[in-house]
């Protein structure tokens, strides 16, 4: 299987900065594949050369942020349409719109965050913003499950008019063995599953690169343990967005996001050969 990296730097209503954390994560990327290429010996990254196409976008012109949308969209559906592997570096979480709304109602969207994003509150904008992008689709919505949410403030009814389901951040600590096992159930019964990463679901301790952080995140160790569980299931894509690396310390976030984007094109790779 190829894979195809877009990185997608759009950080407009939310979250600005985080475009240039969309930037950087390419970068790590062309360093995966660059170090790949000057290898001599056998690696567990030769799977990697000639198989991952890199896309990016800038975002610099009137006319680029002006049809963000619709470019966001023509580029996931390419990608999708011929089966590639997609890996989507967003900047902030509205970035990851285009991709979601190409993926259709019989996708299963299993998203890691610790926000669920359809809010609506006296103070919040109801004009589409990365707060609130999840109650703008244009196309259907696909099925959508939380993983790590520290939310108290919506009623179960306001969340289950969006969400299939929702595991907060309590219910992974009190068990995570049992949400590993319900998420991998889902994951194999669903027709395909794109994986959503929000960095903010991750504990500010291990990821403290964010804007919005909140305490009693998913620890590395039960978030790994999550995402192999929903890799049981068709994958077709992964994205990250919300990483602002000017809230770095000592590149913590750079280093732990890199990491796991270089295991994702690993495990694309593998998975295909």
């Amino acid at each position: 299987m190829n894979a195809t990296v877009t990185i997608f730097p759009f950080d407009l209503f939310g979250s600005a900065g985080t475009g240039a954390g969309a930037r950087l994560l390419g970068d790590a990327v062309h360093e995966i594949l660059d170090d790949t290429d000057r290898e001599t010996r056998p690696c567990r990254a030769d799977v990697l050369r000639g198989a991952v196409r890199v896309k990016e976008f800038a975002f610099e012109t009137l006319a680029e942020v002006t049809n963000w949308r619709k470019h966001g969209r023509q580029a996931a559906r390419q990608a999708l349409k011929t089966k590639e592997f997609l890996l989507w570096l967003g900047g902030n979480h509205l970035a990851a719109l285009p991709v979601l709304e190409e993926l259709g109602k019989d996708t299963l969207v299993v998203q890691f965050d610790a926000h669920l994003d359809v809010y609506a509150f006296h103070d919040t904008t109801s004009e589409l913003s990365h707060g609130n992008f999840l109650t703008h689709f244009e196309t259907p919505r696909p099925r959508l499950v939380n993983v790590g949410h520290r939310d108290l403030f919506l009623t179960p009814e306001e969340i289950g008019e969006t969400f299939e389901a929702v595991y907060p951040a309590w219910d992974v600590a009190a068990d995570v063995t049992r949400v590993a096992s319900e998420l991998r159930a889902k994951v194999k019964a669903a027709k395909r599953v794109w994986i959503d990463i929000d960095c903010d679901a991750l504990d500010p301790t291990a990821l403290p690169a964010v804007h919005e952080p909140l305490p009693f995140g998913l620890a590395p160790p039960a978030f790994l343990a999550l995402f192999e569980a929903v890799w049981e299931g068709n994958v077709v894509g992964v994205s990250i967005t919300e990483f602002d690396p000017g809230r770095d310390v000592r590149d913590t976030s750079l280093n732990l996001l890199g990491w796991l984007v270089e295991y994702v094109l690993l495990k694309a790779a593998a998975r295909a050969s």
